[in-house]
C-alpha cells in the first residue's frame, strides 16, 4: 500500500505493508492509533497541546511550566513591560531547551525562578499585573 505524508509542506511517499490486521484494529500494536487523516488518536486523558491553550485561557496572569526541568536562563524581572512574542525565559527538559513565550502584552508582578532551579510541570513561573 502507497501512502502520501505531508511534512511542512513537502509531500512524501511511502510504501508500506500491514503485517497483522488484527492488531492495528485492537490497538495493542507497538504503533499507536492514527486517524484517518494521519494524525494520532490521543489516549484517554492524554496531555494534548490543546489542554495547555485552555489553561492558559484561564490563567493569563500566571506563566507556568509547561515541563518538568530545569531554568536556564530568565529574560524578565519584576516591573518590565512585556510584549506577545517575547521569550520571557527558557528552561531545558531532557537535553532539549523550551522558550516560555508572552502570549499577550502586560507587566511582571514576580519571577519565582532563578537560572539554575528546577521546575516541575505547570508550576508558577512569572506573574504579571
Amino acid at each position: 500500500m502507497k501512502l502520501q505524508i505531508k511534512i511542512d509542506g513537502k509531500t512524501y511517499e511511502a510504501e508500506v505493508e500491514v503485517l497483522d490486521d488484527d492488531m492495528s484494529q485492537s490497538g495493542d500494536g507497538p504503533y499507536p492509533l492514527v486517524s484517518p487523516t494521519g494524525q494520532p488518536i490521543p489516549a484517554p486523558g492524554a496531555y494534548t497541546p490543546g489542554h495547555a491553550a485552555e489553561a492558559h485561557a484561564a490563567d493569563e496572569k500566571h506563566y507556568r511550566s509547561p515541563v518538568t526541568g530545569l531554568v536556564i536562563n530568565v529574560n524578565v524581572m519584576p516591573g518590565q513591560e512585556i510584549r506577545p512574542g517575547d521569550v520571557l525565559m527558557v528552561l531545558e527538559a531532557m537535553k532539549m531547551e523550551t522558550s516560555v513565550t508572552a502570549h499577550h502584552a502586560g507587566r511582571v508582578k514576580s519571577v519565582n525562578v532563578a537560572p539554575g532551579a528546577p521546575v516541575k510541570l505547570r508550576q508558577v513561573l512569572i506573574e504579571l499585573e
